[in-house]
């Protein structure tokens, strides 16, 4: 019989994405509030791996990714999908959202991302959050699943998971 016990900590991270800059920083000062400074920022990418955000967003998104540096329990993602959905409701322009704001955890691992939608490969948290195992790290590197997307593939994200995640690591063996 194994012996259950708490897993260490995660770095969360968050992914965030519109039409305009502005609206990213107005998410990113909104953020800060509920989940404290942030310890590594990308700079402004272009969000063009699909058009499936299109009919409600708009055409020319841009997306910022950031982690925070406050590590936290794995067991919050339920929460954190809650808060960012509430923001995303809160700033909304009729009835459409303005900004799309994708939490998820990091550890030495893996990347996990919250979602609403359920799949084969998802495993249901509660409270309508699903965790998707969105990349395994494995030999140094960051290794894309069947089911990844492909912007969570590209080498743009994965550089800054890998500096995200040494940072993990480094608070990780501080503590």
């Amino acid at each position: 019989m194994s012996t259950l016990k708490e897993p260490g900590p995660a770095k969360l991270v968050c992914s965030i994405f519109a039409r305009h800059e502005n609206v990213i920083t107005q998410a990113l000062g909104e953020l800060r509030e509920r989940f404290g400074d942030i310890d590594l920022e990308s700079g402004l990418l272009a969000f063009d791996y699909t058009t499936y955000y299109e009919p409600e967003f708009g055409p020319g998104l841009v997306r910022k990714l950031v982690s925070f540096e406050d590590l936290v329990r794995q067991d919050c993602l339920v929460e954190v999908k809650h808060m960012t959905n509430d923001l995303e409701q809160t700033t909304a322009s009729n009835g459409k959202r303005v900004v799309n704001i994708d939490p998820g955890l990091l550890t030495a691992e893996r990347l996990v991302l919250a979602t609403g939608k359920n799949f084969t490969h998802r495993i249901y948290l509660g409270r309508g959050v699903f965790a998707d195992l969105t990349l395994i790290y494995q030999g140094k590197r960051f290794k894309s699943l069947p089911w990844t997307f492909p912007d969570y593939a590209s080498g743009q994200v994965q550089g800054f998971l890998k500096g995200a995640r040494q940072i993990f690591l480094e608070q990780r063996d501080r503590a």
